[in-house]
Order: structure tokens, then sequence, then C-alpha cells
């Protein structure tokens, strides 16, 4: 696999759709992708609830960007972030971009940028259209991040671990795990637990197991107590794979 902290990224945001309180735990989570080259945040620089911004930009040398309100109603912070986000598309420069941001106005911007190759991650809250969303490679919960960021205020914790009940009463993630299951398995009926990832993140951008109280996937289908692992050894690392548990008569 290639070393992806090699990527080249644009890491942009919407300083009126994200919280101050997740910037660290969002750069560190870009750093697993990437290297950040450019990262730029936009809003009104004159308005009081971006005050909270302010005292963190020059620490994670995050350049602002200001966009004043030209009419009421007129989000002038999306087009001047677009408009941006083309223009950097446009140089070659980069192997992907961030997008952090719980507006649905994006998505275009997401595809359009998907349509010339590159990669996009979306960051943004739970109450992010599913445009938006889906427009992505990748989207990220901001408040999995939460726990990563000093500070965090209360009502940005992270999600508390599901129980096994729980994760078996969901039927969206059961389906999505067994469906990708079935899809990487082998005549023995044994799935790599990388492959599955992958075939997931294919089907649903904005799957994290960290969503559910897991910091990995490992930990998830263990959790829910209803799949065989067993751990091989291939070339100079460990593997997981994974299949359904058998039914007892």
């Amino acid at each position: 696999m290639a070393n992806v902290t090699t990527h080249k990224l644009a890491v942009l945001i919407d300083a009126d759709n994200a919280r101050p309180a997740i910037v660290e735990g969002l750069l560190a989570e870009i750093a697993k992708y990437g290297t950040a080259h450019v990262k730029r945040i936009y809003g009104d620089w004159t308005k009081p609830d971006l005050t909270g911004w302010k005292e963190v930009l020059l620490r994670h040398s995050i350049q602002p960007i200001q966009q004043f309100r030209y009419t009421v109603g007129k989000n002038a912070t999306d087009s001047a972030m677009i408009i941006d986000s083309m223009d950097l598309l446009y140089t070659e420069r980069f192997d992907g971009f961030c997008i952090v941001s719980s507006d649905s106005d994006f998505t275009r911007l997401a595809s359009r940028i998907r349509e010339s190759g590159r990669i996009v991650y979306g960051f943004g809250e739970k109450k992010t259209p599913e445009p938006f969303r889906t427009a992505c490679d990748k989207f990220i919960y901001t408040e999995v991040l939460a726990g990563a960021s000093a500070g965090a205020a209360e009502t940005e914790a992270a999600p508390k671990q599901r129980s096994a009940k729980e994760l078996r009463g969901d039927s969206h993630l059961m389906n999505l795990l067994r469906n990708a299951m079935e899809a990487a398995s082998d005549d023995t009926g044994w799935a790599s637990l990388g492959t599955i990832g992958n075939i997931i993140s294919n089907q649903s951008p904005d799957f994290d197991s960290r969503n559910y109280g897991y910091a990995k996937l490992s930990g998830l289908i263990k959790g829910i107590g209803l799949f065989d692992t067993e751990e091989r050894h291939i070339g100079n690392g460990k593997h997981l794979y994974v299949r359904p548990r058998a039914s007892k008569k």
C-alpha cells in the first residue's frame, strides 16, 4: 500500500459551520491521509461569534480568509471557499481536498473535485445533509474528533460505546457488515478485515467505527459478538480475517 502521508492536501474550513473545539482532532485525523500543504479558514472575522476560532488559528498555522457578508441571507463564505477550491484544483498540485463544513452547499464542489480524480475528505457534524456526505470519498463526523481535542465542549463529547445488543439491533449496520463480508469472503467464508473496510467505505462514505464508540473496525466487529476472527501472519505483517459465526444447532 502506498504511503498516504506523501499525499498533498488542501484543507478548507467553513468557520460558520465548524467549531474550534475540534481543531486538534481534525488536524490529527487529516494527518492520517496526508500532509496539509494549505490550511485556510473562511468567515467574516469582524463578527464576534468567530472569536473562538481566532484563538487557535495562529497556534495551528491556519490562514484566515476574510469574507464580508454583502447581503442578508446570502452566504458569501461558501462562495469564497468554492472559488478558492477550484483555483487550487486547477494548479494540479494537490492529491486531495479536505472540506470542513456541515453545509450541503458544498455537494457539487465535492463531486466536481472527485470528477478530476482527486480525493475528497469531508468533515462535518451529524446534521450534515446526506447529499454532501455521499459526494465525498470519505466523510468523518466531527463529533468523533471531540475526544482528541483539548477543551472540547461537553455537547461535543465523543460517541459512547454501544453494547452488543444495541449493535445487533442496528439493522443498517448489520446489513452493511454482512454484505461487505460476503463480497470479500473466499471459498472458506473468511474475509480480510482490510477488504471489508474498503468495501464499506466505498458503499457508505460516512461509515466510521468511532460513531459506535469503537476506535477501530476490528473492535466493533468483536463487540458485536456474532463473528469469528483469526489473525494471520502474511509477509512481515499481521492481518485479521473475519467470518460469520456458525449458529449453534
